[in-house]
């Protein structure tokens, strides 16, 4: 690769990377691209040797998120392989991660925007989603899809209404009970026994 090839190719990661904390943090509708450009030590005139449209940034942008997201969840396999069903259930809703937008479950911070997206931010996150319910179904121990998808969609819809609750005791409560909840599921007991649902 030549040198202006690298350069480019360095200029479109640091972009996408930019964007893709921005969208975690504050939402697709967040984005700017003159405001990204400067962001990223770029002019706005240089937006469209990297991508075609704002549209094309944002579908870009939502993989990488999704995919960092991805290798940071509390479903990630580890060096011992897939997770405790359990563990990773106490994990995800969790104090710490309710409180951890931008560094958080890219699929909670992101899911209400692609819900009002175009066609392609929404295969982009119907594509992750199948992905995360395969990695809650490998932990859950079971070959239910469905059970799979179920279980995920309690997850994130838990964090998400934990974030928007202002009442502290409200929100610590209702990821206690969701906890309760999601490690009584049948299957979840074979690969960790439930803990008492306090707050962590």
């Amino acid at each position: 690769m030549g040198h202006s090839q690298a350069d480019k190719a360095a200029s479109h990661e640091r972009i996408l990377a930019e964007a893709a904390g921005q969208i975690r943090d504050a939402g697709l509708e967040s984005v700017s691209v003159g405001r990204l450009m400067r962001s990223a030590g770029l002019t706005h005139g240089g937006f469209y040797g990297h991508f075609d449209s704002r549209a094309d940034l944002l579908v870009q942008a939502l993989e990488r998120a999704l995919r960092d997201g991805a290798a940071t969840s509390s479903f990630a396999d580890g060096p011992d392989g897939p997770p405790a069903y359990a563990d990773s259930v106490r994990r995800y809703l969790s104090r710490a991660h309710r409180d951890a937008r931008a560094s958080g479950c890219a699929l909670a911070a992101l899911a209400a925007d692609v819900a009002r997206a175009d066609d392609g931010a929404r295969a982009v996150m119907s594509r992750h989603l199948e992905g995360a319910a395969q990695r809650v179904a490998t932990a859950l121990g079971t070959e239910d899809p469905d059970r799979a998808l179920f279980a995920l969609s309690a997850l994130i819809g838990s964090l998400l209404v934990s974030r928007v609750l202002t009442d502290p005791a409200r929100s610590d409560a209702l990821l206690a009970e969701a906890r309760r909840q999601l490690t009584a599921l049948p299957g979840s007991a074979a690969t960790s026994p439930p803990k008492p649902a306090t707050p962590v």
